[in-house]
């Protein structure tokens, strides 16, 4: 691709905003802008940024919309809070927006978007949670139980009551709360990514181990078959595209009972990123035709917020191959984040190793950047060399922005591999 695409995020200080900016600030191939309805963090991020725009459920919303489409020439709409994904899915159905959208059908955004609707539609299919028709319904033994908006999110307006005094003094403000048996215990997000020809091609779990405000701020990956099972009734008995994820939570009996399914990007996955797989990034290109491809890392990684992203990591490493164009320098600038980690690992004792295809003088570019001497070595090679070829060390990793190198070097070295996007996940 010759030019970048343009993608808008909206709204764009969300946790779900702030994450799709993480997962897509440094591609190559699109260019983000924020969006928002009112000021947000989002303007401390996107260097575009669009304040102002309509609320969700304004008469004129898309109207507003399609004028910052054409003024911005956006090519994709990223929404990010469930909405605006439900507000927009139909706008495409219909014809009335002038841009893709990057979620999945309007009939499958609007049946998830209730939660009792989801709920009938998977009754047959799994574990759901038990709804009671009225307080009067609830035995002794049922307490408590827990109260949820139809078609909320996070944990806004639930709430976890433990007599039917309590009960009352909520269903009488909101008429509309499910009352719902409690599931008191482990709680579990399901990552997952279904191609445009309906294919489910990645699942994973991460157990939600601390949650904060209905946000889960400490994750850690679990591998378990009845994950990967699940998703797939999911993804059968749906019709999704690109980037979703399902939640479930233990009963009093240790089973899996869903909680919600979500035809968007999570806050929390960040913790999929940092394996390898970026699910943002994948949408987009699901979304203009390509075939995807996913290959992920092999170790144990731990999430944790604290309003930034920290991660624990068992990945030993001594030597870095480290790419330079479009990595160390990025737009004619130099990547700061990169030269933080190359730093890092100087402090480390880890050694640094910039091996690059770079077509014009490597050592007057790096001296025009003032990057003279801060490598380790350098190794320039013909643009027809596989980098494999030159990585010698076993106790590596491999730095690189394209795709089919990263490839290469997993599948032959047997190395961890990473973006630009995934250092994080190696700073302090």
């Amino acid at each position: 691709m010759s030019m970048k695409k343009n993608v808008l995020v909206f709204p764009c200080g969300s946790e779900i905003g702030l994450e799709l900016y993480r997962s897509l600030s440094y591609s190559t191939n699109f260019s983000l802008i924020g969006g928002s309805s009112v000021e947000d963090h989002g303007s401390y991020v996107y260097s575009r940024y669009i304040t102002g725009l309509p609320f969700v459920e304004a008469h004129d919303f898309i109207e507003k919309i399609n004028t910052v489409v054409k003024q911005y020439q956006i090519d994709y709409i990223f929404p990010a809070h469930d909405s605006v994904v439900v507000k927009l899915a139909q706008a495409k159905l219909t014809g009335n927006i002038d841009c893709e959208i990057i979620t999945s059908p309007a009939d499958t955004c609007e049946l998830l978007r209730s939660k009792g609707r989801t709920y009938d539609c998977f009754s047959d299919a799994m574990h759901v949670p038990r709804i009671y028709k009225s307080l009067q319904d609830i035995s002794e033994e049922d307490w408590p139980v827990f109260l949820k908006p139809d078609t909320g999110q996070g944990s806004k307006g639930t709430h976890l009551v433990s007599s039917l005094k309590e009960a009352e003094v909520y269903t009488a403000a909101d008429n509309s709360l499910l009352i719902l048996e409690n599931l008191p215990g482990k709680e579990y997000t399901v990552d997952c990514f279904t191609n445009r020809h309906g294919e489910l091609l990645f699942c994973e779990a991460r157990q939600r181990q601390r949650i904060l405000n209905g946000i889960s701020v400490n994750s850690v990956i679990v591998r378990d078959k009845q994950f990967k099972e699940l998703a797939n009734i999911i993804n059968n008995k749906l019709k999704l595209n690109g980037v979703w994820f399902f939640q479930l939570k233990e009963n009093k009996a240790d089973e899996l009972v869903l909680m919600e399914i979500s035809p968007r990007v999570a806050g929390t996955m960040g913790l999929t990123r940092c394996m390898g797989v970026n699910l943002p990034l994948l949408s987009l290109f699901n979304a203009q035709g390509y075939d995807i491809d996913i290959i992920e890392n092999d170790y144990s990684i731990t999430i944790d917020r604290a309003l930034e992203n920290k991660y624990k990591h068992d990945i030993k490493y001594s030597h870095v191959y480290l790419d330079f164009d479009d990595l160390v320098v990025f737009e004619e600038y130099v990547n700061p984040n990169i030269i933080a980690f190359v730093y890092q690992c100087f402090n480390k004792n880890i050694k640094v190793h910039l091996l690059t295809k770079h077509k014009d003088d490597l050592r007057a570019t790096l001296q025009k950047y003032h990057l003279t001497g801060v490598f380790d070595d350098l190794t320039q090679i013909p643009k027809t060399d596989n980098k494999y070829a030159y990585i010698s060390e076993k106790e590596a990793i491999f730095i690189d922005d394209s795709f089919a190198e990263r490839k290469q070097v997993h599948e032959v070295c047997h190395i961890p591999v990473f973006d630009s996007h995934m250092l994080e996940a190696l700073m302090d």
